[in-house]
């Protein structure tokens, strides 16, 4: 059992997305529930939403100026090493004043600079890597740290096999229990008890194919009586707030961020999702009957290598991002009229749960510590 007497100081590095930033915020509240005294310090890149996020989970983050490389020549490229070379200064800096006693990245930007600098001074560390295709940051730090948790196996290709623990993708605890929630979720999002609902989730910063066919496909949908909760991202949420009014009295209800995601998975009775890693492990903890629609903007397509393992395993199913405007609301429509193949998608979805993912990543950083 990890040491309950002595409490830990932990830097958790990273984040971009919320599919970085969830995990980290996971493996937080795990440090805190086995010692409130743990003292914890994120790190994240000034300007990103974890900036934002992470103080809206109750704890303290210190952003670096850091951002990616561009594909094309622009100025920020021309800055990068500037960028790089300040931020690691600056994690030395945070690293001696906090005085950790184990340092946790998650990918992302600021996790590079981080860790660098933290197993420049012998730090136990540990990356978390969440997706299928390991990304860039984690590969580089991967020879530097001390271990590396992964949520698919056969990660190899990607990292030191004698450093790689299989621990799954650490989620919210709020959604291991969803379910009990029904009544609470649809009083919270003014839901009818007789109607079916249709969760509609791009991923935290939206996805644009998706919501097009969903605008496209409103009016079936809603003549078809199903009521719909439909997260956007901020950049197509004007346009789909106007599209939803004229069905706001049927139960169409349109944000672009939902804080609570625990109801909203309680409310659902069939999602519509990207193939994030963090949105798989979330829909297989909540056991929910799920349409993928893979993002094709990520590295090697690992979002339709996410979502292959759980349509291999019957426990999903996948519309391509090229087919999704012609085929995403029929392939919805049927499968909200089909309470069978419901119940097959949420048998086998939950099967390929993890619950314990940020127990077994909390227990392998305290090895580390010792």
């Amino acid at each position: 059992m990890p040491d309950k007497q002595r409490p830990y100081r932990v830097i958790i590095s990273g984040g971009g997305t919320g599919g970085h930033i969830y995990p980290a915020v996971a493996i937080a509240n795990q440090l805190k529930a086995l010692n409130p005294a743990t003292e914890i310090l994120f790190v994240g890149a000034k300007g990103r939403m974890e900036m934002t996020r992470v103080p809206e989970a109750g704890y303290k983050i210190v952003g670096l100026w850091i951002s990616g490389i561009q594909r094309r020549l622009t100025i920020d490229n021309l800055s990068f090493p500037i960028k790089v070379i300040s931020s690691i200064r600056a994690s030395h800096k945070i690293i001696k004043d906090f005085k950790p006693d184990a340092v946790v990245g998650v990918g992302g930007y600021a996790s590079g600079p981080l860790l660098y600098a933290a197993t420049a001074r012998n730090i136990p560390s540990l990356i978390q890597e969440q997706n299928s295709y390991a990304g860039i940051t984690n590969k580089l730090l991967a020879k530097r740290v001390n271990k590396v948790c992964v949520a698919y196996p056969n990660m190899e290709a990607f990292f030191p096999a004698e450093k790689l623990v299989l621990t799954g993708n650490p989620v919210r605890s709020d959604i291991m229990d969803s379910n009990s929630k029904r009544e609470e979720a649809l009083a919270h999002f003014g839901l009818q008890k007789d109607k079916k609902t249709i969760l509609i989730i791009g991923g935290s910063l939206g996805a644009r194919t998706i919501n097009k066919s969903i605008a496209a496909g409103l009016q079936q949908i809603v003549e078809a009586g199903y009521q719909l909760v439909w997260q956007t991202g901020k950049a197509f949420f004007e346009e789909a707030q106007a599209q939803g009014e004229k069905y706001a009295v049927k139960g169409v209800k349109v944000f672009d961020f939902i804080k609570r995601m625990d109801l909203a998975y309680a409310a659902a009775d069939v999602v519509i999702s990207r193939a994030g890693a963090l949105s798989i492990s979330e829909l297989s903890l909540a056991g929910k009957p799920c349409i993928l629609v893979p993002s094709p903007n990520v590295a090697e397509d690992h979002q339709t290598k996410n979502a292959m393992a759980l349509v291999q395993q019957h426990a999903a199913i996948l519309v391509r991002d090229i087919d999704a405007q012609k085929e995403l609301i029929d392939a919805v429509l049927t499968l909200a009229k089909d309470e069978e193949e419901q119940q097959r998608l949420c048998k086998n979805i939950l099967k390929m749960a993890k619950p314990n993912a940020a127990a077994d990543i909390v227990n392998e950083l305290i090895k580390l510590i010792r």
